[in-house]
């Protein structure tokens, strides 16, 4: 494991470097060398060497219990959304099993010297089908155009289209101009055509990006789901009904979506007309809905009838300890592409019986978020899926450690603005009680009542979430009394959680997510992060919202915003020490105001799986090559956690 992690840290330098400083004017791919479309395809991501129990039986089954609100990879940004795109829709560049990035759709690629045009020519030949797998048309240039186009325009709603503001040139003008938009500070954007947009289709084959300003991640951005294609002549035809079905979507992928039926079954069948079908192993990839999957699925590995099972806390001692079930056990791949952290919502929606009024008093004091934070001994829930070694999953701050290195070599989240922070656990109980006492005066003072009713919200079909708060609340109320807080912990809905709860704000206090886009830190800041003038409401925690409110964390919340500021600002490559310093200053303070708890990275779940998870994709960063199928090759049996073991060492 150390040594693909080392890898990966110098897998992620050398894309950072690429970005900003590659062979100016000269074809790069990965290697800094020409690629053609016959020597470029993926064969790295296929290898089986050392697999020779492959299962005859290819295709793949899968329980699942929340149903997807959308199929438009163009306008989520739901993981579980990404899956299906993740699998038929194919990016510019992917990633190998070691974090390297590879040509994919495009064969090779060039910078401009100054750094702002970034020229990729596609490979030719590979072809969109529809959901019967037939031939629709060829891949194209414009196709990349025309998807960005989609992205930004406002009446589609596109949840990541404010990613593209600041780096793709005029992306925010045609956004905001073409919503007429006249912003929090007032100013009007006037519309502008969208070929003044940094983006072109050169030719055929050839597609070009002009960026703002120097971007030394756009290389990695680009296995996010932000930059696929689609088919522009679709696009034209369903506009807002586009990928409402299996039917209003076509894909380029390694596999295309067959069947889909909400509630009942989701269905990717391998793609014979994609470019790199030989690197394909999986036939069929079957996902059957079932509200109790967490529950169902151990007993259906065990009886052959599906590939997958989350192995619950509850059952994990009993299986281990017996032989039938002991060696059926493993984990998924560590993962430093995702963290996770407690929101303080600081504009509620949820219903009067929770006391809102009352909450926005409370989240807006920080002594009260600072005898929160004081009062949550991560080292309990986390338990809950990891009982042997928790402490390895815990995190002082938002950004994973080796996620990425400064141009020195240094781990981000070991640079000296992390210094206090990394020092001590965050949990402390005399701290959290002076904290109290001392919110309880101004709040008191300020008209607030108490308990604070803290409504705290869980995803049902999330594994041992619900295990996880009943934890959290009682290991915090246990701290802090039931005189000053009331931890209300409440099921959210099965299907579309994140809409109903977070987004809309339905929420006081909850452990929320938050996956790198790229191979920079500015990535961890884009849950909190707001400019003046943005549209409200639509990041985590509310927090633009709450300095536009003038509430009394409005100042210490734009201080967080003016230190992103800074740390934007710094682009050009010979400074990316100073980038990160700035960038380290911003999440710091982010976490000394208590504006956010860190928690930690994904627990590395017990499964029962019957492939190596060490054999497909992976990346750091874009969530989508770790969704995806390609190159994995199901075994004859369930991986044992020996065999896992010895995976990772590979």
């Amino acid at each position: 494991m150390k040594k693909k992690l080392l890898t990966l840290l110098l897998c992620l330098t050398m894309v950072v470097s690429l970005a900003a400083c590659g062979d100016k004017g000269t074809n790069n791919a990965a290697s800094g060398t020409p690629t053609s479309a016959a020597d470029s395809g993926s064969s790295e991501t296929g290898d089986t060497s050392g697999t020779d129990t492959a299962s005859d039986d290819q295709s793949y089954t899968k329980l699942y219990a929340s149903e997807v609100s959308t199929l438009n990879y163009l306008t989520t940004s739901s993981i579980e959304e990404m899956i299906i795109p993740a699998n038929t829709i194919d990016t510019l560049v992917e990633t190998d099993s070691d974090g390297n990035i590879i040509p994919c759709l495009a064969t090779s690629w060039t910078q401009s010297e100054d750094g702002l045009t970034w020229t990729f020519t596609l490979r030719q030949g590979v072809k969109w089908v529809d959901s019967t797998g037939a031939e629709v048309a060829e891949v194209t240039a414009q196709d990349f155009v025309d998807a960005m186009k989609y992205v930004l325009t406002p009446e589609y709603e596109a949840a990541n289209a404010q990613n593209l503001f600041g780096v793709i040139v005029n992306a925010e003008e045609y956004y905001n101009g073409a919503a007429n938009l006249t912003d929090d500070s007032g100013k009007t954007w006037s519309p502008i055509d969208f070929s003044e947009v940094g983006i072109k289709a050169v030719d055929t084959y050839t597609v070009e990006y002009t960026l703002a300003k120097q971007v030394p991640y756009f290389l990695s951005s680009l296995v996010y789901i932000l930059y696929m294609p689609a088919y522009g002549p679709l696009l034209e035809e369903q506009g807002a009904s586009f990928a409402t079905s299996n039917t209003t979507m076509y894909y380029n992928g390694a596999y295309y979506l067959s069947e889909f039926t909400p509630q009942e079954k989701h269905v990717m069948t391998k793609n014979d007309l994609y470019w790199d079908a030989s690197n394909v192993y999986i036939t069929s990839l079957n996902y059957i809905f079932n509200a109790e999957a967490e529950t169902l699925a151990p007993e259906m590995v065990k009886r052959g009838e599906v590939d997958y099972a989350d192995i619950s806390s509850d059952i994990l001692d009993d299986w281990l300890a017996n032989s039938d079930t002991s060696s059926l056990i493993s984990k998924e791949r560590p993962a430093t592409d995702y963290s996770y952290f407690y929101c303080f919502n600081f504009s509620p929606t949820f219903a009067a019986e929770y006391e809102p009024e009352n909450w926005t008093l409370a989240v807006n004091n920080e002594n009260f978020r600072q005898a929160m934070m004081a009062a949550l001994n991560r080292t309990n829930p986390v338990a809950i899926s990891e009982p042997n070694t928790p402490e390895e999953f815990i995190m002082n701050t938002i950004t994973p450690t080796t996620f990425t290195m400064n141009a020195s070599g240094v781990d981000f989240t070991a640079l000296t603005a992390f210094a206090d922070i990394q020092s001590a656990d965050s949990f402390d109980e005399a701290a959290a009680l002076a904290y109290k006492e001392a919110a309880m005066t101004e709040l008191t003072a300020e008209g607030a009542t108490f308990p604070i009713k803290v409504l705290m919200k869980y995803n049902p079909t999330t594994t041992n979430w619900d295990k996880e708060c009943a934890v959290v609340e009682q290991q915090m109320e246990s701290v802090l009394g039931t005189d000053f807080i009331d931890i209300i912990v409440e099921a959210g809905p099965s299907d579309s959680f994140l809409t109903a709860v977070r987004r809309s704000g339905d929420y006081a206090f909850m452990k929320c997510g938050w996956g790198a886009d790229y191979a920079d830190p500015e990535t961890w800041t884009d849950p909190f992060y707001q400019a003046e003038g943005d549209m409200l409401g639509y990041k985590y925690a509310f927090m633009r919202t709450a300095v536009e409110n003038g509430t009394a964390s409005a100042a210490t919340i734009q201080g967080y915003f003016d230190l992103v500021d800074t740390a934007k600002a710094i682009t050009a490559e010979a400074q990316k020490d100073a980038r990160y310093d700035a960038f380290a200053e911003a999440e710091s303070y982010l976490i000394e105001h208590a504006l956010v708890i860190p928690y930690g990275i994904s627990v590395s779940s017990y499964i029962a799986i019957n492939y190596d998870v060490f054999q497909g994709e992976y990346a750091s960063c874009g969530t989508v090559p770790n969704l995806r199928y390609k190159g994995i090759q199901l075994l004859d049996h369930f991986v044992s956690l020996d065999e896992y073991e010895a995976n990772s060492a590979k």
